[in-house]
């Protein structure tokens, strides 16, 4: 590309180094500042007395789109790491010696939903090749557009598509068409709990999920879900991008009308376009001047956030029996626990929790004969989080998982390290403490979450969970190479 411009991208997570490669591989002179000392965002890792953890997300799926994403520089993610899927899926406990594992095969997968309420098999099959529209439609034609416009959907190939998204149409309503058995609209329904809703708030175009889960499979690259990040950052580099680890972003500087350089503290970095792949609200309401920011205050306290955590990293000297690789706890009411998230924001009497155990499937990950556990309680966002609130739901987690498997942990527990709202607020500066973005809501549907591009500076634009396409990691891929070609598409109409 002749017009080569100079690209300052704020934030090394997952959308910021998939749009530092899309436009440092057309010529642009890129640079990534990164307030942490490595890669990855919420994707980070830790190491403490032999145990190793992934901070943030931990389940792969849609593996297809970041393989498209690597294909796209003539790599393969086996270029870089090892991708394992796993099988069983996952387990879902219901109670003591009672639960359902999701297999990697459809075959077997219909033959569970069979056994739980006849004819669920076939139900299976027809709700998949359903969901399977939605997933292929969704991701490769909805999901890849940057939403400024609501014209950008009034095309005769996508609006024919509308009716079968299912947008006016609630996900419980949806599966209650295929499914009356309460354990399975509970085993479809737990992807959304983190996509901010419930099964009667959340659109039915998220069966998607469903398609993407049980149809794609859950995967696991050797080493945990940062040697991803890792992944991106090498293929950054081989691009010719430059990054700036330990370096905070304090203000954007504007003149007449255009962000013309990010400030620091490591220095002030000049720049024809800048992508904020950090938290929207904390670039736009503390580092823009008032008069340059397209929201105010108001607009953000009327968002509807996913939830927040309760996370548990806990290193544990013996073999722990019962829990897979992933394991969901849904021997409390889910129901419940979920109100307490969206309806009636507080601290959760009774929680599902998310087990991760990734020893299970990879031994570099804790010492021989031991286990790294993760255990994770999804909040609703801006709750008091204190000390002592932490160490109430420690030993509330801890006897349940204790009851529920029939062993005991606690004791052997050697290391163990709390991370919650106040963490998210001050390594992120997420916006009331969220862990996952904005609700998935059909008031925040594509043109109607925050814009990708700034109203009021032109050459700036966002990437990430709290613009398009969403939250979750191949959702903020795709948002860095959106973001991109916004800024390759100008380029090459200026040339």
């Amino acid at each position: 590309m002749t017009n080569k411009k100079k690209i300052t991208i704020i934030g090394a997570g997952f959308s910021g180094m998939a749009a530092a490669a899309t436009l440092a591989r057309e010529g642009m002179d890129v640079t990534v500042i990164e307030r942490h000392d490595i890669p990855g965002g919420r994707g980070r890792q830790f190491s403490a007395q032999g145990f190793t953890f992934d901070m943030g997300p931990s389940w792969y799926w849609m593996p297809d789109v970041i393989d498209d994403f690597f294909a796209r520089f003539d790599r393969r993610v086996s270029d870089y790491f090892e991708l394992k899927r796993l099988d069983p899926s996952y387990r879902i406990y219901f109670g003591k010696d009672d639960y359902v594992e999701i297999p990697a095969s459809m075959e077997k997968a219909e033959a569970l939903f069979e056994g739980i309420e006849p004819g669920a098999g076939a139900q299976l099959r027809a709700f998949m090749q359903e969901a399977e529209v939605k997933y292929t439609v969704g991701i490769g034609e909805f999901a890849n557009k940057p939403c400024l416009s609501i014209m950008e959907f009034a095309q005769p190939r996508l609006l024919k598509y509308l009716f079968s998204m299912h947008l006016l149409r609630s996900f419980r309503s949806h599966i209650s068409r295929y499914f009356k058995s309460p354990r399975i609209q509970r085993m479809l329904e737990f992807p959304i709990l983190f996509l901010g809703g419930t099964g009667r708030t959340t659109p039915a175009l998220y069966s998607m999920m469903n398609y993407g889960d049980i149809k794609l499979g859950t995967w696991y690259p050797m080493g945990g879900m940062h040697q991803l990040a890792r992944a991106m950052h090498r293929l950054a580099e081989e691009q010719g991008v430059t990054f700036h680890f330990s370096t905070e972003a304090t203000r954007i500087d504007t003149r007449d009308g255009k962000a013309a350089a990010v400030e620091t503290n490591q220095g002030r970095f000049e720049a024809d376009f800048i992508i904020a792949s950090g938290d929207y609200h904390h670039i736009e309401q503390v580092l823009l001047p008032r008069e340059a920011r397209t929201y105010d205050q108001a607009y953000w306290d009327k968002r509807v956030m996913s939830p927040s955590s309760l996370i548990f990293y806990m290193g544990v000297n013996r073999k722990l029996e019962g829990l897979l690789h992933h394991t969901l706890l849904f021997d409390a009411d889910f129901e419940a626990h979920a109100a307490q998230i969206y309806e009636d924001p507080q601290w959760p009497a009774e929680p599902s929790l998310y087990i991760n155990v990734t020893s299970r499937t990879d031994p570099s990950v804790a010492p021989e004969g031991q286990e790294n556990l993760m255990v994770l309680i999804p909040v609703a966002p801006g709750l008091e989080d204190t000390q002592a609130v932490r160490d109430r739901y420690y030993s509330l987690i801890m006897d349940r998982i204790e009851a529920i498997t029939g062993q005991s942990i606690r004791e052997h527990v050697v290391y163990c390290r709390s991370y919650a709202q106040n963490d998210f607020t001050e390594d992120y500066h997420a916006f009331k403490g969220n862990a996952y973005g904005l609700a998935n809501t059909l008031m925040q549907t594509a043109f109607l979450k925050p814009r990708m591009q700034s109203r009021k500076l032109d050459n700036l634009y966002f990437a990430g969970q709290l613009t398009v396409p969403g939250p979750g990691v191949p959702p903020t891929i795709l948002s860095g190479t959106i973001a991109a070609g916004e800024i390759l598409g100008r380029c090459r109409s200026e040339s």
